[in-house]
């Protein structure tokens, strides 16, 4: 992209600017491929780049190792999760050039039943989201200028219009979605590597399978079914935050 900062110097720029060039670039990187997406974002942000993951796939953190190796891999720990999806999380720190960061709520989940009484989820899942996801995520989040997300157009009405490329106001971030693009890059549940999907404050609602710490062959597409013998668990009714 002809006449734009990178590196440092773009990371460093001020909000208008960072709002301009996410613009810019969520208009010319449309049609590019995924791995273009993320290449952009790590060459123009450097260090202050990271993807975010819920672990329930590995696409957009393996893409990023490949542009970037020992890219940052932000994964919010809600206390909810499947054990599954915590042997996904190992699996990607042990295959994948990548630095995985576990970000926890201030509060264990006994701390929190304790203070608020127990399936917060259920019965104020706004505070359980602010408390378990929004957070931890805002801390965690506040050194990177950038980041990258597994979010995909086709999940949901709300997600038609997302942005490879765009500027997200409440964190005042640019916020990369390298899934969702054009033609050459839309990915499906039936497409090899398929995108992450976010993580909800309340158990997760379909638990993958499970992934041993560093299996031969492991790949980084969606892990598939549910877990045997395990019942499915009752997703929040209001969480709607994003990573």
């Amino acid at each position: 992209m002809s006449g734009t900062r990178t590196g440092p110097a773009a990371a460093d720029a001020g909000e208008e600017e960072l709002r301009a060039l996410a613009e810019r670039a969520g208009a010319e990187l449309e049609e590019a491929p995924a791995l273009e997406i993320v290449r952009w974002a790590a060459d123009t942000f450097g260090e202050r780049f990271c993807v975010t993951s819920s672990m329930e796939d590995a696409v957009v953190a393996h893409l990023a190792s490949r542009v970037r190796p020992g890219v940052d891999v932000v994964f919010l720990d809600t206390g909810y999760h499947f054990p599954e999806t915590i042997g996904t999380r190992d699996a990607v720190e042990a295959v994948l050039d990548v630095n995985v960061l576990t970000l926890t709520p201030r509060q264990s989940v006994a701390e929190q039943d304790a203070e608020y009484g127990p399936e917060l989820h259920d019965r104020d899942p706004d505070l359980c989201c602010a408390l378990r996801k929004v957070q931890p995520l805002e801390e965690g989040l506040s050194g990177y200028a950038a980041w990258a997300t597994g979010l995909r157009r086709d999940e949901s009405p709300t997600r038609a219009n997302t942005p490879v490329v765009g500027w997200d106001a409440r964190r005042r971030k640019v916020k990369v979605s390298p899934s969702p693009a054009g033609p050459g890059t839309t990915w499906t549940p039936t497409s090899p590597g398929t995108a992450c999907s976010p993580t909800r404050c309340s158990p997760t609602a379909t638990p993958p399978s499970a992934a041993p710490p560093a299996p031969a062959g492991w790949r980084p597409g969606r892990t598939p079914g549910r877990a045997a013998g395990r019942a499915p668990a009752r997703p929040s009714a209001g969480c709607t935050a994003e990573p």
